[in-house]
């Protein structure tokens, strides 16, 4: 069987390059397809694969790609899937407009609907200088139709979490198979004795709130670490004394971190979120916002506590909840938890699940 493996981008190794690592070791000859890759970003393991970029790759390469979203669409339909058996594309940026043949099965491992354009459009907007939000006004509404038309060139969706399974019936009205993104456990221990310190680590964006865990450390006092680019001025203008900002940081440091801090905040609505079980395999518990995908995967006064509202207030009250009853959370019930979420796990559930998608007839328009 000749298998191409789709994903938006290769600049980095982050959820999505992971989950395509595995989908590499489920078909270690498939062919990669992608916008733009910088090869220097990403693993022996992808490298070893056949990549082929699109003519954004010579047109703005990995430095502005997240630029050219209007031109996309147009990059992914130039892609040749002549003669493939198998097509998985890896979907968050676009990724599943591809062609595929007429007798190809066409799988699409989606981590999420494209946020900038449907549910966070208004975020990303809001957030964007006066020029981009012009063509982001101009261009939105025909990437939309597009991305909802692609969904019919998808024989079989498997999102990555039930919350992303719902979006996907909302925006394509499509249903979905859930299997959960992968964690290498075998990164991460837990440790006797834990720091002082509470912890918001991955990417600073808008969505993730990550003001709220800064603004409700400051007024209590409590020591808060921010791993992670991308804190702005405004977010650094709200910090007392006791928040510390690392920037991006190396893998070793990132496992030290998530295994001595006192717990994880995590106040942002995330599609599936790894960093909450990559801290949970470190034996700490995570105190999340109640929607979205940490609805999977933390349990509530097992590995973690829950708070109900994105407010300042609601991390003070939850943080305050958490110190009461710190002493019940066990390293060794986090870390046996997230196990359930492992590598192995993903990779047998994946290959069972698309075996059998495999020999299904693919799926016909209504």
């Amino acid at each position: 069987m000749k298998v191409a493996i789709v994903h938006y981008w290769l600049v980095g190794m982050r959820g999505g390059e992971k989950v395509v690592e595995v989908l590499c070791d489920l078909y270690p000859e498939a062919d990669i397809f992608t916008l733009v890759c910088d090869p220097a970003a990403i693993s022996e393991k992808l490298k070893r694969h056949r990549i082929t970029t699109s003519f954004l790759q010579k047109l703005g390469g990995v430095r502005h790609y997240q630029k050219m979203l209007p031109l996309m669409p147009y990059a992914l339909e130039s892609f040749d899937l002549t003669g493939y058996d198998l097509i998985i594309s890896s979907e968050s940026g676009p990724a599943k407009g591809i062609i595929p043949g007429p007798d190809s099965t066409h799988i699409c491992y989606c981590h999420s609907p494209m946020r900038y354009i449907w549910d966070l459009y208004p975020q990303y907007r809001s957030a964007a200088g006066s020029l981009t939000r012009a063509l982001m006004s101009l261009t939105a509404p025909s990437l939309r139709q597009w991305d909802v038309s692609t969904s019919h060139r998808v024989d079989h969706f498997i999102a990555n979490s039930a919350y992303v399974a719902r979006r996907i019936e909302k925006y394509y009205r499509r249903t979905s198979h859930v299997v959960n993104p992968p964690v290498n456990l075998a990164r991460f221990e837990p440790v006797d004795a834990p720091g002082d310190y509470y912890l918001c680590a991955g990417q600073i964006t808008p969505y993730k709130k990550v003001e709220i865990a800064v603004e409700a450390c400051t007024r209590m006092g409590r020591r808060l670490v921010l791993i992670g680019s991308g804190a702005g001025p405004a977010l650094r203008q709200l910090a007392g004394p006791t928040v510390e900002f690392l920037g991006a940081v190396d893998d070793a440091t990132m496992a030290h971190h998530f295994a001595h801090c006192k717990a994880l905040l995590f106040p942002g609505v995330e599609d599936f979120g790894i960093v909450p079980l990559e801290v949970m395999a470190s034996g700490r518990p995570v105190i999340a916002y109640a929607k979205g995908g940490a609805l999977e995967t933390v349990v509530e006064g097992s590995t973690g506590l829950f708070f109900a509202e994105q407010t300042t207030e609601a991390m003070v009250d939850v943080i305050e909840r958490f110190e009461a009853v710190a002493s019940s959370f066990r390293s060794e019930v986090a870390h046996s938890h997230a196990a359930t979420f492992d590598t192995v796990v993903f990779r047998a559930r994946m290959a069972e699940l698309i075996g059998s998608l495999v020999a299904t007839p693919p799926r016909l328009a209504t």
